[in-house]
Parts: C-alpha cells; sequence; structure tokens
C-alpha cells in the first residue's frame, strides 16, 4: 500500500484515522483503539483541542503535577507541572520545603525587552543607506500605529529601531533591529505584525528616496521575524542561608556540602559536556511549568541555550558562592513569557494553572519559572554531591518499570515496600516480581 496521500487534510479526522492505522499498523484495531482511547468526551472540549493543530488524529497526555511550598518574595506558591520524567515534581518540592524555612527563594526580573529583526539586502553606499534611515524612522513608526496603538495604550511598544550593517558576516547584508516591550502577552504575533509592516513601508519607501540610484532603490527584504534570543528579558532568582542551615544531613558537615556544592557548580562552569547536562536540569523545572502555563517552551529553551554560550563557550546558568559565612546560590536567565493571548485563554488546564498561581503578570510568571529551574538544580546537585542521582531517581522511576512488567495492584504495593531498602534496576525489579509469582 502506498503511503502518500494527496488532500490528507481535507479528510474528516475518522477519515484520517482509517487512513492512519490502514497504512501504517498491522493490529488496525488496536492502533484505532489507542487513538479512540485518549479522545475527550467532551465533544466541545475535543473540538477545541482538534482545532489548536491541523491534522489532528488525537490528543497526547502528559501528567500534570504540583510542586508546592514555594516562598517567592515572601508568598506561597503551588506550582504546576506537566512533564513526564519522574523525579522532576518531587525534587521541585523537596527543594522548595528545604528553603521555605531559610527565607525562600528571592527573584527579581532584571528587564523584559524583546528583540525583532528586518533582514535585507542593499547594494549600495553606506552612507546614503544610513541617511535614508534616519529620514524614514519616524514614518516606520507612524506607519505601525494600526498595530501597535492598543499595546501602546497598555504601556508597551515599540522601543527603539537600529539600523545594523552586518556585512561583515555576509556581504550586502543589513538588519532593521527592533526592541518592544509586549507587558503580559509572549509578543510574537505583535512583534512580527510589526516588522512586516516595517519591512513594508522601509522597502516602499526606499523607492522614492531621491539620494538612492536606481539600483540602490530596490532593497531586498529577505524576512521579517521576531527572535527567541533574549538577552535583555532578564530575571534573577536567588537562595541564601547561613552556612550553619544548609545542610540537613548529619553524616555531612555543612562547610563540606557547601563546598563540594560549590565546586559541581564551577565545573560546570568550565566543562561544556557537564553544564549541557547541568543546565537539562534547571530546564526540566523551567519547561513543565512554561508547558502547564501554555508558553512556548521551545522557543524559552532556544534562547536560554544561547544565553548559555554567550561568552563563546557553553556554561552553567547557575553560580554558588560561601563568602563570610553565607551560602548564595543564583541564576539569571532570559524568559519570554505571557499570561494573556495564546492557549493562555483558549485551554482549560492552562486557565486553571494560572489561577492556581494567582493570576500572575508577565513579570510574576519570569520569577516562578526561574524558581521552579533553580529550586530543580539545587535538587540536582545536592543529590549528586552527596548521595548520588540514580538512589532518588530510580525509586521515581520504579512504578514506570512495574508498568512495564505488568505488575498488578497487590505486587506494586509490595514490591514498592521491598524496594524501599534495595537498589532499583530493570532487572533487579524484574527479578524481583518473578520471584514473588513464582511464591504466589
Amino acid at each position: 500500500m502506498t503511503k502518500t496521500i494527496s488532500g490528507f487534510s481535507k479528510l474528516s479526522k475518522s477519515k484520517k484515522i482509517d487512513w492512519i492505522v490502514n497504512t501504517y499498523f498491522s493490529n488496525k484495531e488496536a492502533a484505532k483503539s489507542v487513538l479512540e482511547q485518549y479522545w475527550n468526551s467532551n465533544d466541545n472540549l475535543q473540538q477545541l483541542h482538534d482545532e489548536f493543530i491541523e491534522n489532528t488524529i488525537t490528543n497526547y497526555y502528559l501528567p500534570l503535577g504540583v510542586a508546592p511550598n514555594f516562598l517567592i518574595n515572601g508568598k506561597s506558591y503551588t506550582i504546576p507541572m506537566a512533564i513526564e520524567e519522574s523525579s522532576v515534581v518531587a525534587a521541585a518540592s523537596k527543594a522548595a520545603k528545604f528553603w521555605y524555612d531559610r527565607g525562600g527563594f528571592k527573584a527579581e526580573v532584571l528587564s523584559t525587552t524583546k528583540i525583532g529583526q528586518v533582514h535585507f539586502m542593499f547594494h549600495g553606499n553606506l552612507e546614503k543607506l544610513q541617511l535614508f534611515f534616519n529620514s524614514v524612522k519616524d514614518k516606520l513608526i507612524t506607519e505601525a500605529k494600526p498595530i501597535t496603538k492598543s499595546m501602546e495604550q497598555r504601556g508597551g511598544g515599540v522601543l527603539a529601531i537600529e539600523l545594523r550593517n552586518k556585512t561583515n558576516a555576509i556581504d550586502n547584508y543589513y538588519q532593521l533591529h527592533v526592541s518592544f516591550e509586549t507587558l503580559d502577552a509572549m509578543g510574537a504575533n505583535f512583534i512580527n505584525s510589526c516588522l512586516e509592516q516595517f519591512a513594508k513601508t522601509f522597502k516602499a519607501e526606499a523607492q522614492l528616496f531621491e539620494l538612492f540610484s536606481e539600483d540602490e532603490k530596490n532593497i531586498e527584504i529577505i524576512m521579517s521575524i521576531l527572535s527567541n534570543y533574549v538577552p535583555d528579558c532578564l530575571v534573577r532568582a536567588e537562595v541564601s542561608c547561613n552556612i550553619e542551615d544548609l545542610t540537613e544531613d548529619k553524616t555531612i558537615s555543612a562547610t563540606d556540602f557547601a563546598n563540594t556544592f560549590i565546586q559541581a557548580v564551577k565545573i560546570a562552569e568550565v566543562e561544556p559536556y557537564r553544564a549541557v547536562t547541568h543546565n537539562k536540569g534547571i530546564m526540566n523545572g523551567i519547561d513543565a511549568v512554561v508547558l502547564a502555563t501554555g508558553n512556548d517552551f521551545r522557543a524559552v529553551e532556544a534562547g536560554v541555550h544561547a544565553y548559555a554560550s554567550r561568552n563563546g563557550s557553553y556554561s552553567s546558568l547557575t553560580h554558588a558562592s560561601l563568602e563570610n559565612g553565607v551560602f548564595r546560590f543564583w541564576m539569571e536567565i532570559p524568559l519570554a513569557l505571557g499570561t494573556v493571548g495564546g492557549l493562555t485563554n483558549l485551554h482549560p488546564l492552562v486557565k486553571l494553572a494560572l489561577e492556581l498561581l494567582d493570576k500572575p503578570s508577565a513579570k510574576e510568571l519570569m520569577q516562578i519559572v526561574a524558581v521552579a529551574g533553580l529550586a530543580q538544580n539545587f535538587a540536582a546537585l545536592r543529590s549528586l554531591t552527596t548521595t548520588g542521582i540514580q538512589e532518588g531517581h530510580m525509586k521515581m522511576h520504579l512504578m514506570n518499570i512495574l508498568n512495564l512488567l505488568d505488575a498488578n495492584a497487590d505486587e506494586k504495593i509490595k514490591l514498592t515496600e521491598h524496594f524501599k531498602t534495595h537498589s532499583v534496576s530493570h532487572s533487579t525489579v524484574s527479578e524481583a516480581l518473578q520471584s514473588l509469582r513464582s511464591k504466589n
């Protein structure tokens, strides 16, 4: 059977599914049953999901958990987290509880500027291009007013437009580099609409500029698009405490723990192989909250990892110090988030998650998300430098292994108790389950 099809997008969902299961699956009824199993029984809600993207055939569920006991700037939060990886929510919760009685987390938004660019080619004299840009700059702003008016009324809008010469990288390549303030919206659609209007005006006005030759008038617009690199949309999150309050483990001195912890951070600062995994742990916490609140975790990931490489080498996002008897652990991270627009107004669970967070502004959400990442990294480093990461992680992974082995409810209870004092791996769990079944 051919695996290509014309007009797939025009088919009904049921016909899409029929073609999928008949073309790709040997057990057609089983495949169809799985796809239909994840439909929502509420037809209106299912239609909403179907219309989020194209060619929908079913829903793909992730667990939505919560991490309680976060104290951020003196306010208590229970943070929603959508993620499939075991131990992430538990680790965040443990770190939150640890710091709750030590003053909690401090967070501060340092800046909220976002960037968009019009990329274009210009074959001509740079001085004349600069004169043209200076002459047309106000008109760029004026002709975009129908787009920016509403945002400006709320206190946002276009902050600055620069002409940037990039000919050292590519011959004849220039940019209109534009800074924006989008308030509680992530702002992608607003920024892109503005940029496309700037490009249209810029190109049209070039045809009328008397100092340009005929060739110079033909500015070639390559593309107009926002950037997900937002190094000036920064939030800082931090925890600190006196050294004697740092550890609850009586077998490890607070000073030894702090020094080992700080050394682990320093390794991530200088060793990219470690830094990638170190920062991935931070993103476990960040992505989970970003996803739960209906924001674009792919954009956040791209911007964060670019920021981690801003000094020419990929490095740790977090830092730690011990000075004058005070332990400090902190992070500055770029986050472009929104609490209005997109899924935030449509997805019922997103609306619920934002209400759980007391309907935060975009700035407040930036602080919450950054704290979740810092908490996750603290929990991971504490495990790595003491018991090791696998002990806690594999115990959380135990249930996944038991489900994979088709353990029943009674077997899960008995083996969960057994593995409180035994090492967890796929082979040890399999052997224990076989032993239990043989006895029964």
